[in-house]
């Protein structure tokens, strides 16, 4: 990836993308067109107007997504900078996490089509007890905005490879890539009507996936209003099988033991400020041991000052552009509140509005309160607040005191009260002297408010097949 690939990329023309219906471009019922706006500069990018699958053998399934995912790779930066433009992820990251975790995604479930097997029970010798493993039909799949191919794929990756076939709505502000991806499917060879990608307002569209007899699962990511939603609808239509990730309030645990306080400092500002702080599991909720608070704090802001905000275009930038412009006030609001209660808040402010661009200065409220509302809600900004504890059952309460069960982090070099941590702390990923980076070997999922399901790793084919048990008298 060089710079001026990027900046031929940047401007390059758009048509007026369609949704992507049983292998065909398919312009709205309606005639209606949704203006597509830039957060790096404020601009309008533009507008949007069975196959035999599940009996296809294995190894058939498997060829194709694998092409699938080759072509992806071969369009990664075309793909990505078209993603940047759209949601404002800064591009060195982007590249990364949305088209390359695409292919990584795609080749890991498509390599497991063939290794996924049936049961025989061990039961009475005059019976025989098989337990097939069938997909399980239709799968409507809403991701957000934030990440949307990598999302994405956790969701079609695996439903796909497990023979079932998918209807997915990206959000509003960011679908461009994956109607570009869902083209890429036909031209590796994926049957039509497998893979539907249709856009729009989640009021409308996604309340009619949710609300469709003929969907068999729904897959989610996004906000917990929205989750309860979609399970009303689920049990006021066929009683589909719901699965929601639902974001989180991840709290990030530093001991005065830790290994090395600048390292966990500078993990730490990365684990919230990167991507402008749209990261489900990003650690808004530093817990620090009170005899080092103004050691770490320190250090901390020394960190963030050396991220460069900017434009996301800029391979140099290290955290890109607020979402939309409602995302960044709503992010500066809280900021403002913290202010208010006489917090004190280091950095926080709206920059380059000369850009016409929505972009925000890392924040970090350094002494806030369990009862500050910045410290509950999930704000989904660069915004970071710190809190102190005494002890480890303070700190364990402190981090279980949400509604939230998404992530967590401890920082220790004892070994014995990370393991308890681990066991003690609520949330579905409790990273020990580290923040992100899991790989697709293992889960993702959350307990409590956070949602229900796993994306990641072979559990995900759990969402995606049934299980039917054959009965043979012999």
């Amino acid at each position: 990836m060089s710079q001026n690939q990027i900046d031929a990329l940047r401007t390059a023309p758009l048509p007026a993308f369609k949704h992507i219906v049983d292998g065909r471009q398919v312009s709205a019922s309606d005639g209606g067109t949704m203006a597509v706006v830039s957060p790096i500069d404020g601009a309008v990018l533009t507008t949007f107007d069975d196959g035999g699958w599940p009996d296809l053998p294995p190894a058939s399934r498997k060829k194709i997504l694998m092409k699938w995912a080759d072509l992806i790779e071969a369009n990664a930066l075309e793909i990505a900078v078209l993603g940047v433009r759209e949601n404002g992820t800064e591009i060195g990251m982007a590249l990364k996490a949305e088209p390359l975790s695409a292919v990584a995604t795609l080749r890991y479930y498509a390599e497991a089509i063939d290794k996924l097997h049936g049961e025989i029970a061990p039961t009475d010798p005059a019976f025989l007890g098989l337990v097939h493993r069938e997909p399980v039909g239709v799968v409507g799949a809403i991701v957000p905005w934030n990440f949307p191919l990598m999302i994405g794929a956790w969701k079609f990756a695996p439903a796909l490879a497990a023979g079932c076939t998918m209807v997915l709505k990206p959000a509003e502000t960011a679908s461009l890539t994956l109607l570009r991806v869902a083209e890429l499917a036909l031209e590796a060879g994926l049957p039509p009507g497998v893979f539907n990608v249709v856009t729009g307002e989640g009021a409308v569209v996604g309340a009619r996936i949710a609300e469709s007899m003929d969907v068999d699962v729904l897959v989610f990511t996004g906000s917990g209003g929205t989750g309860r939603r979609l399970l009303e609808a689920a049990a006021r239509s066929n009683l589909k099988r719901v699965y929601l990730e639902l974001g989180g309030k991840s709290p990030n645990i530093v001991f005065a033991d830790a290994p090395d306080l600048d390292e966990a400092a500078k993990v730490a500002a990365h684990g919230i400020f990167r991507n402008s702080g749209q990261v489900c599991i990003a650690g808004s909720r530093i817990l620090v041991e009170r005899s080092i608070h103004a050691t770490f704090v320190e250090k901390l802001a020394a960190h963030a000052a050396t991220i460069t905000v900017g434009d996301p275009l800029d391979s140099a930038t290290q955290a890109g552009a607020v979402n939309s412009e409602r995302q960044l006030l709503q992010n500066l609001a809280f900021v403002d509140e913290a202010r208010a209660l006489g917090r004190n808040v280091i950095g926080g402010t709206r920059i380059r509005q000369e850009t016409g661009g929505y972009y925000m200065s890392p924040a970090i409220v350094a002494d806030a309160a369990p009862e500050d509302r910045v410290f509950r809600e999930e704000v989904f900004g660069p915004v970071v607040t710190v809190t102190t504890f005494d002890t480890e059952a303070e700190a364990v309460a402190l981090a279980n005191d949400t509604t939230y069960g998404l992530a967590a982090a401890v920082w220790t070099a004892n070994l014995s009260r990370a393991h308890r941590m681990v066991r003690k702390i609520r949330a579905g990923l409790v990273h020990v002297n580290t923040y992100g980076g899991s790989d697709l070997t293992v889960p993702l999922g959350g307990v409590k408010q956070s949602g229900n399901g796993h994306d990641k790793s072979l559990h995900a084919f759990d969402k995606f097949l049934d299980l039917k048990t054959a009965w043979v008298k012999l």
